[in-house]
């Protein structure tokens, strides 16, 4: 097996430095939505001009480089133990080279490892074996701010009305905009994971982030339910970095599971407009990144 760790050190400087072509444009589009002179038209225009600057630069597009999510699909015969220790060294390599933050903090002793490395669990590193001959690695890089607004929830809920139905779902989700405000850091996109248990919902609702803006749901109730919740969390007036306008939300992906009788949960994760994720592919000798 080919030692790939020159390769994911550049998968992490990418993601790191550069938003991928369809969050650009999504952000862009949403600065012609908001009244010049405006704070919401200021945020946006400044947020344009980190993007630009961060990828001229080569240097991380927020000082907070966030947890690093990696999900790796492999073919029969790859060794994953050689797999995370490749990426284990090219995360340590990327944070000496000051692509990534330092962010691993002992929670127990508060201490910071120094190289985004801490025990098994940081970075997160979820593996699945794939049929054919070819490696994919996507990753993600979540912030700490869009992650505190997460929300999980258990239905019914009685204090917001919602049932175990999708008229629930949507009163869950758009409580947890609400309640993000501008420490999001809108625009946002959310992931929306319903079903599951409480753990599975959580990892599901990160997992659909990784689908493109604009890409829709096969099925078509939960397709329409994303344009509604976009739509009606635009309506709230929320805006850029919370100061108000039109734009809160540029996507929503969601995705159903199956549960337990006894369970309903729905599970969001909110992105920040920093939507960091990228992807790597290996196919015999030839890599490519998108």
């Amino acid at each position: 097996m080919r030692d790939l760790t020159e390769q994911i050190l550049e998968l992490i400087r990418v993601t790191s430095t550069s938003l991928p072509p369809d969050v650009e444009a999504a952000l862009r589009r949403s600065v012609e939505q908001e009244e010049p002179g405006s704070a919401a038209r200021g945020a946006m225009e400044t947020i344009i001009k980190n993007i630009e600057l961060s990828r001229q630069k080569s240097t991380p597009i927020c000082q907070d480089t966030g947890t690093p999510i990696f999900y790796v699909y492999y073919p029969t015969g790859w060794s994953t133990l050689k797999l995370r220790e490749q990426i284990r060294s090219a995360l340590a390599e990327a944070t000496k080279r000051s692509y990534m933050r330092p962010n691993a903090v002992d929670a127990v002793y508060d201490k910071n490892s120094g190289n985004n490395l801490g025990g098994e669990d940081f970075p997160y590193i979820h593996f699945e074996e794939v049929e054919g001959d070819e490696l994919t690695i996507e990753l993600m890089l979540k912030g700490g701010g869009c992650e505190n607004v997460g929300a999980q929830y258990s239905l019914p809920d009685n204090r917001l009305g919602a049932g175990r139905d999708l008229a629930g779902v949507r009163k869950v989700v758009l409580d947890a905009v609400q309640k993000a405000q501008g420490q999001g850091c809108a625009p946002g996109i959310l992931g929306v994971a319903i079903g599951g248990d409480r753990g599975s919902s959580y990892y599901a609702s990160k997992k659909v982030l990784y689908d493109k803006i604009g890409e829709r749901n096969s099925d078509p109730k939960l397709a329409e339910l994303e344009e509604r919740l976009t739509a009606e969390a635009n309506e709230m007036g929320i805006g850029p970095m919370g100061f108000g306008g039109k734009t809160t939300v540029i996507d929503t992906k969601i995705t159903g599971m199956h549960r337990l009788p006894a369970s309903y949960f729905v599970s969001v994760s909110y992105m920040c407009w920093a939507y960091r994720r990228r992807k790597m592919t290996v196919k015999g000798d030839e890599v490519s990144y998108e």
